[in-house]
């Protein structure tokens, strides 16, 4: 019996190697002598470092870098020495997290920080980097990122801009003379689920700028400030990537990295899977363990359920989810490739103990489907 564990984290409660950890505990008190394989799991957020070095041998990084408002902070990145792969999470420099609500100003903060990450990678020697980009704090098209990188903005003046996307309406020139020549020689893949344009009313600061402390009005300025940068960009490079898909990720990160580091897009658990060598593990596989903290609907918007099953599916590799809660339309997830799927809790219970006790209660569920299992392979 070969059992392929790959779950994501457990938000607040555990790791994914925790999660899968658990999970194996369970399974083993039924089956002794099952092919355990752990192949902890993530979509491109948080928590995506943690498992890719988990699974991959990799090495934390850590450098202190200036946060979404210009504050120190001490970020942490992944590094692949064989490869030569940094894996950053654009979060841990920029992201949302790093401020209070008060602290929230879509209008100056600045992904500086996550170009400096870039940087230490490359001066590590990177020839890929990965790019996690959910969770920022962010609206200014990523341009505090080339900022870090060399790249010069100023205004009509020849006054270099202040920091955040609200200045980009005064940029009148952008220049490359500076910026590294090293990138030329790196692939850089952003792992991103949102598929939103830079500007318009699905772009970035209509859609991301209110929860990042943007004002209806703010909405507006933004999003007209956005589009300037974008019409200076398509001059400059002579390609206009305003209205690509994920243009519009992370405050608009992803335009910056379409268009000024040529970086690809692809799911977060699609690059996750990669690197941990999910098809692999899946070879000869009877069953496949996933899940997530909370197993709904949303979970087909690419979350690492829906990713694993898609692997597993083009295998032929039953899939059975443990989810921490099953919400509105899990059910939906049945016809793509998910067998089953169980909740944690065995009766009434907090949030705070089901947290606390996660653990246990993985055990306990795969023990269960275990015992399930082997009673349905008698008959």
């Amino acid at each position: 019996m070969k059992i392929v564990i790959a779950p994501d984290s457990f938000k607040d409660s555990l790791s994914a190697q925790a999660v899968a950890d658990a999970i194996a505990t369970g399974l083993t008190e039924v089956w002794p002598d099952a092919e355990l394989v752990k192949c902890p799991m993530a979509d491109g957020g948080e928590g995506t470092i943690e498992a890719v070095l988990a699974a991959c041998n990799g090495q934390w990084q850590s450098n202190t870098v200036s946060g979404p408002l210009g504050e120190p902070v001490d970020a942490q990145w992944g590094w692949l020495e064989d490869s030569r792969t940094a894996i950053i999470e654009m979060a841990m420099a920029s992201g949302l997290q790093l401020l209070s609500l008060e602290q929230r100003d879509a209008c100056i903060s600045s992904t500086f920080g996550t170009g400096e990450l870039i940087r230490a990678a490359l001066d590590k020697g990177a020839r890929r980097v990965i790019l996690a980009i959910g969770g920022s704090a962010t609206n200014d098209a990523g341009s505090g990122m080339l900022a870090a990188l060399g790249a010069g903005f100023f205004d009509a003046s020849g006054q270099s801009l202040a920091a955040g996307g609200l200045a980009l309406a005064d940029a009148a020139r952008i220049d490359l003379s500076g910026f590294d020549k090293r990138l030329a020689d790196v692939q850089f893949e952003i792992a991103a689920d949102v598929d939103n344009p830079l500007c318009g009313p699905n772009g970035a600061s209509h859609i991301f700028g209110p929860q990042k402390g943007a004002s209806p009005e703010q909405v507006l300025a933004l999003d007209a400030a956005l589009g300037h940068f974008a019409e200076l960009t398509a001059q400059l490079l002579g390609k206009d990537v305003r209205d690509q898909p994920g243009s519009g990720a992370a405050g608009g990160m992803g335009f910056a990295a379409k268009a000024y580091l040529q970086a690809s897009f692809r799911a977060g658990v699609e690059v996750v899977a990669d690197l941990n060598g999910l098809a692999e593990a899946l070879t000869g596989a009877d069953l496949v363990l996933t899940g997530e903290g909370r197993f709904d609907a949303q979970t087909l918007r690419g979350k690492t359920p829906f990713g694993v099953a898609r692997v597993a599916r083009r295998q032929g590799v039953p899939v059975v989810v443990l989810a921490g809660t099953l919400g509105e339309g899990y059910e939906q997830l049945y016809q793509h490739g998910i067998s089953a799927a169980f909740a944690l809790a065995s009766g009434p219970m907090t949030l705070d103990f089901a947290c606390r006790h996660a653990a246990a209660l993985l055990h306990e569920r795969a023990r269960d489907l275990a015992r399930v299992w082997q009673l349905a392979a008698r008959h």
